[in-house]
């Protein structure tokens, strides 16, 4: 500092030289104002004016510095939230797929278990019918044994009718009697 002071009146005295008169005179305002100046100087170093300066700036820079890391903590958690969230987004994505997938194969299991319950069915009604058909033939077999039956015994009454005597005929019936009592006891 002290170097500065005394290099000082140098360049500010190379104007003053241009002037009138000797340089170093109340008289010349140049040297006035380079008094001044000098004065100006030693008060601002008196007070301590460029150290206050000087903690005013260093303050302000750790102001500056504090809020750096402020914003940068912020920026930090921000991005941990942020890849918090796409890792939720992620998840949800993966979930909602395997929700979709297990729909899926729910919709297929249910559609080949529709498929077999269908076939059951076909075949329980498949066999109803058969079961009704052959309970109808077994019926219409039935109808023709029994129109075969009533044809034969009529037509071998008309058969026996014609050819049976009286006598005959009280034989045949003792004789049914006697397989009758025969039977029974």
């Amino acid at each position: 500092m002290k170097k500065l002071l005394t290099l000082l009146p140098l360049v500010a005295a190379t104007p003053a030289l241009a002037a009138t008169g000797p340089f170093i005179s109340l008289g010349n305002t140049d040297f006035i104002v380079l008094l001044a100046f000098i004065l100006f100087v030693l008060v601002l170093v008196y007070f301590k004016v460029p150290g206050m300066i000087g903690g005013m700036l260093d303050k302000r820079a750790d102001t500056i510095k504090a809020e750096l890391e402020e914003a940068r903590a912020l920026r930090e958690e921000a991005q941990t939230i942020l890849a918090s969230y796409e890792r939720k987004q992620q998840e949800v994505k993966d979930q909602a797929a395997q929700i979709v997938e297990h729909a899926k194969t729910e919709a297929a299991e249910a559609a080949e278990q529709a498929k077999i319950q269908i076939a059951e069915s076909i075949k329980r009604r498949l066999a109803g019918a058969e079961e009704q058909i052959k309970s109808a033939e077994a019926a219409a077999i039935k109808d023709i044994r029994d129109t075969a039956i009533a044809a034969a015994i009529g037509a071998s009454k008309e058969v026996i009718a014609k050819k049976m005597t009286a006598t005959e005929a009280n034989k045949l019936i003792d004789a049914s009697i006697g397989e009758v009592e025969a039977k029974l006891h």
